[in-house]
């Protein structure tokens, strides 16, 4: 039993004890309270950082949407960072789809406006008006508006790409190699290549399993681009494995890395370009310059001189005074080089490859055609040239049906230089605007070509093309900036229709797409299947 004293001593003890922790709890609720503010003033100046930085990045993103109801045109309500191209940037849908399905909703108009992200576009759909911007007023829309970071895309800088200043001096060396003289010297070129596509074809039928038709064309145009406009055999149809078909589906390759840095160069170009030094080439790039550069250097080795494109370029670099505005530049060279291979084997190939597809659907037609190609056959011994192939009347309604209903130029793209108000209209556009021609829409348009999803060459009689205006029919463009190589391009298609349905049948089979179904996550018009039919023997 403790003493009074020493009870007291421990009581005060206790109390001492409680009277430090009450303390120290006090102290510690007071700390803790001081940080849940200092936190909650954290968290608060956190929140108001985030809610600037997205009001900022909304008023970015939407302070152009009152661009065209300030100016009277009509067009649907845009989306925040989509602008009205949600379906095209998700992959769900091709531009050229896109801006039909609006044209069909506004052709009413004569005009419409539309966002891309957040930039205004004007889509026309007056025939007139489009006839004014691709013709009549070309010196006010000479460029395409198409903004390539060279520096990160060296072979951006083409023919197609390049600002008005630039394509004049470009387009007038290039054109000789395009010429109706230079196609005739080519004519043989092309011929013996679609003898090899022949040979291709008689192993694929002898197979008898089913044939990607795209991939097949694809590597015919490569093989006659190869010898056309390089003098390289490029041994594509030989081989499926060449270096040079595998370079070619990397230029159109649109694989989700791809995408996101494509997505990367249209929202932010100054930034993207200012990352140059961090941005590796692409492959394509490296192989083409390459290319380019060994080819000429042999050819000035070894005196060689070839009427094509590799020379066309090795002339103006020789003469590059006759090029105003230009530096000319290995780089430069390649560049034309670059689109001419590019466009040339994909846009053709797609061509044959819908013109099979709707052949194989169509059999009475396949008949018909076939019929014609071996008449023209007998009447030259065998040995078509440029100008029997000109005369082939059905073979040219086929064509241009075929290039109707699938241009692989869904739309073309314009851009003024000066402002411009449209005639009969109080719409005046400032310099700089981007204009977009929807040939999808016109092409499928049912009160310029009557129920357009049905394949009828008859659309291309005579009495019919002079019956409609002629911006009804747009797939290699108009006016001084059209596609420079249409004439190639229509020679090379049929030369390769000539020998595919001269003596060989397509027909469709199990995994043949019906109906037409597009890729959407292509670049051009193409069917999501690569139009795989049956190829078969025809007995002469």
């Amino acid at each position: 039993m403790l003493s009074p004293h020493r009870e007291y001593v421990c009581e005060t003890n206790v109390r001492a004890t409680s009277l430090k922790e009450l303390q120290s709890t006090v102290e510690l609720s007071v700390k803790q309270k001081l940080e849940l503010q200092i936190n909650m003033v954290e968290y608060f100046q956190i929140l108001s950082a985030i809610a600037v930085v997205f009001l900022a990045l909304y008023y970015y993103f939407t302070s152009t949407f009152d661009f065209w109801k300030n100016r009277g045109v009509v067009g649907p309500r845009p989306l925040p960072i989509f602008g009205n191209l949600k379906d095209v940037l998700q992959r769900k849908m091709i531009m050229g789809d896109c801006v039909r399905m609006l044209y069909e909703e506004y052709k009413s108009q004569p005009m419409f406006g539309i966002f891309m992200r957040r930039s205004p576009s004007l889509v026309l759909c007056d025939l007139d008006l489009i006839k004014d911007v691709l013709i009549k007023n070309f010196s006010t829309f000479d460029d395409r508006g198409l903004s390539v970071p060279e520096k990160t895309n060296p072979l951006g800088s083409n023919l197609f790409n390049v600002d008005a200043t630039r394509w004049r001096p470009l387009r007038t060396r290039l054109s000789p190699v395009f010429t109706s003289g230079k196609l005739k010297g080519m004519f043989s070129l092309i011929w013996e290549s679609a003898k090899n596509l022949e040979q291709c074809l008689e192993k694929l039928a002898e197979k008898g399993e089913p044939v990607e038709c795209q991939e097949l064309a694809a590597r015919f145009t490569t093989d006659v681009i190869g010898s056309c406009a390089f003098g390289i055999d490029m041994n594509a149809l030989s081989n499926e494995e060449s270096e040079f078909r595998r370079i070619g589906k990397q230029i159109f390759d649109q694989n989700w890395k791809i995408f996101l840095r494509n997505t990367f160069r249209d929202m932010f170009p100054r930034l993207y370009n200012a990352l140059w030094f961090i941005i590796p080439l692409h492959e394509s790039n490296k192989f083409v310059m390459k290319l380019v550069k060994d080819t000429m250097k042999y050819r000035e080795e070894n005196n060689i001189v070839r009427p094509d494109f590799i020379n066309i370029l090795m002339e103006m670099r020789k003469h590059p005074e006759k090029l105003e505005n230009i530096k000319l530049t290995d780089t430069i060279l390649a560049a034309q080089a670059f689109v001419f291979f590019a466009a040339g084997f994909e846009t053709s190939s797609t061509t044959i490859s819908h013109t099979l597809y709707e052949m194989a659907i169509n059999p009475g037609m396949q008949d018909k055609l076939r019929k014609e190609i071996r008449e023209f056959h007998a009447k030259t011994n065998g040995s078509f040239q440029y100008e029997e192939v000109k005369q082939m009347k059905y073979l040219d309604k086929i064509f241009k049906e075929t290039l109707r209903k699938y241009p692989p130029a869904t739309a073309l793209m314009r851009m003024n230089n000066a402002d411009y108000t449209f005639n009969d209209t109080k719409v005046t556009i400032p310099k700089g605007t981007r204009v977009m021609i929807p040939v999808l829409g016109i092409h499928r348009d049912p009160n310029i070509y009557p129920d357009p999803d049905k394949f009828d060459p008859e659309r291309f009689n005579e009495e019919a093309v002079a019956a409609r205006h002629p911006m009804t029919f747009l797939p290699f463009g108009d006016g001084p900036r059209n596609c420079i190589g249409s004439r190639f391009a229509i020679y090379q298609t049929k030369i390769g229709l000539i020998k595919i349905l001269q003596n060989f049948r397509v027909d469709p089979c199990e995994k043949t797409l019906i109906p037409y179904v597009n890729d959407p996550k292509a670049l051009i018009l193409c069917p999501k299947d690569k139009a795989v039919l049956k190829i078969s023997k025809v007995d002469n």
